[in-house]
């Protein structure tokens, strides 16, 4: 086991772009280059909502370039063929309705018939891991920031609240009967209690066997490591397994803005050190409580995920543990995913869909964390042009 973990070499890009074909592999290297310009990824949003808006004929190029490289289709028939070609290389899938920010109960409705389609999708498919939901494609998000902030509902409010809840309820059941397991994803900070609240809850009525239901944790949050410990040890004793997904976070600008403006306290880590330090202390002490802890490590971090795998090494973890997860998103850091893969850690590639201009909030972060995280987009950049340039025999 020991010789297997330092063969893990991020750096092998035959393997990391193994799926990609020359003409898809030079498309995403240009892609990444344009990505990879702060004015572009700063201004691009703004011109697209623009031309979408006036009704121009851009869909076609969006589905072309970012859609295509960070959205697994506009369906779940969709997705099907991106799931079958990560399946043949070991990796997996997590089917993700990428639709969030919903207004109302009928838009609320839909998306939890298309979550519990991908779970369905899930019990027939062999590739597909996990699926995902985003509270706020579930409730409005103005009443779970009242519910957090402690306000009092009116009655029509706690009606809506009850239907909040009984949405996720019917996703758990659904979870549970089609034995695909759901990452209930991490947002903002002035939600984020009321959505804890809620996976808590569902984990503890639904993982008595296994870990169906996920939470995640931000750890760009300082708060964040002490809040995992402490759920570490509630689910201990409500005798319930934890499953956990660990991610940096992706709303730091928005979190420190919002501080700002309000004056409280920002609930950000002072910097990136702060968050790796917390990142991989959560991993350890997740590793550590196996027995009752399903832990997914969502990262593009290489020195974390080297870190996994060495703490599987060191507790004699076998690499297929199906409590050990390594994921990152589609589009990005194949060089970690397909390498882990080939060495057969469990590994899954978050794979949004939705419609073109639905899904654009999320493309629009995609873009926006390649450039915002320190050398991410040069470092695909980089990676991809050392392929291209083997591939030409350079």
């Amino acid at each position: 086991m020991k010789e297997l973990v330092h063969t893990v070499n991020f750096e092998n890009t035959e393997l990391a772009f193994q799926a990609r074909s020359d003409a898809k592999l030079a498309r995403t290297y240009w892609l990444f280059r344009l990505i990879d310009n702060p004015f572009l990824t700063r201004w691009a949003p703004k011109a697209l909502n623009l031309a979408f808006w006036l009704r121009l004929p851009v869909k076609g190029i969006v589905k072309k370039t970012i859609f295509e490289l960070f959205v697994g289709g506009e369906s779940l028939k969709e997705t099907a063929k991106t799931s079958a070609y990560l399946d043949e290389y070991g990796v997996r899938t997590i089917l993700d309705y990428s639709v969030e920010g919903e207004k109302n109960k009928a838009g609320f409705d839909k998306t939890r018939d298309e979550i519990i389609a991908t779970l369905e999708h899930g019990a027939k498919h062999d590739s597909v891991a996990f699926s995902a939901c985003k509270m706020t494609g579930l409730a409005r998000f103005a009443l779970m920031a009242k519910i957090q902030a402690g306000d009092p509902l009116s009655e029509k409010e706690q009606q809506e609240y009850e239907e909040v809840v009984q949405r996720m309820e019917s996703i758990a059941q659904a979870a549970v009967a089609n034995h695909t397991p759901i990452f209930i994803d991490a947002e903002e900070s002035w939600i984020q209690d009321f959505i804890d609240g809620v996976a808590e809850d569902l984990m503890e009525k639904y993982n008595r066997a296994e870990p169906v239901i996920w939470t995640t944790v931000q750890l760009y949050r300082h708060d964040r490591y002490e809040y995992l410990k402490a759920l570490i040890e509630r689910s201990h004793e409500r005798g319930y397994i934890l499953g956990v997904k660990l991610v940096r976070g992706a709303y730091l600008e928005k979190e420190n803005d919002r501080a700002l403006e309000l004056d409280y306290p920002t609930p950000m880590q002072p910097n990136k050190q702060a968050t790796d330090r917390d990142y991989d202390a959560a991993l350890t002490i997740c590793v550590q409580n196996l027995s009752h802890v399903g832990v997914c490590a969502g990262t593009h971090n290489e020195a974390s995920s080297h870190l996994l795998a060495q703490l599987m090494e060191t507790h004699g973890i076998r690499h297929d543990h199906p409590y050990i997860w390594f994921s990152q998103l589609l589009g990005m850091s194949d060089h970690i995913s397909f390498n882990l893969a080939h060495l057969g850690y469990n590994v899954a590639k978050y794979l949004p869909f939705g419609p073109v201009r639905a899904v654009m909030p999320y493309m629009m972060r995609r873009a926006e964390e390649n450039t915002a995280i320190a050398g991410q987009s040069s470092r695909e950049v980089a990676l991809l042009k050392k392929e291209l340039n083997r591939r030409k025999g350079h």
